[in-house]
């Protein structure tokens, strides 16, 4: 069971990114278990924040108001992934971005994470 989040990078203020976390191992989709994604992140010196979460229809997201207006979820069930675009970087978003899906069994599973920076 994996959760592979790829798409960070360095971005200059007021730029886009695009983070995609692909499972495998297990579908988010599963008939009969239900997986609400999220993204988290961690900046130097902080603690960890929860950036952004999707059900698993997709038809309801979270955001951390931070990021609401620039930061957007979505998921692709059909090749079990979930993204998270974003825009209008600031250099305030630096930070180790990592994926997360948790299921209504308990089940709890992380990415490597992956670093985003946004210089100014």
């Amino acid at each position: 069971v994996h959760l592979v989040e790829s798409g960070g990078g360095l971005v200059q203020s007021g730029g886009s990114l695009r983070l995609s976390c692909a499972a495998s191992g297990f579908t988010f989709s599963s008939v009969g278990i239900t997986w609400v994604v999220s993204w988290y992140r961690q900046a130097p010196g902080k603690g960890r924040e929860l950036v952004a979460s999707i059900s698993r229809s997709g038809g309801t997201t979270n955001y951390a108001d931070s990021v609401k207006g620039r930061f957007t979820i979505s998921r692709d069930n059909a090749k079990n992934t979930v993204f998270l675009q974003m825009n209008s970087l600031k250099p305030e978003d630096t930070a180790v971005y990592t994926c997360n899906a948790r299921s209504n069994w308990g089940l709890d599973y992380w990415g490597q994470g992956t670093q985003v920076t946004v210089s100014s």
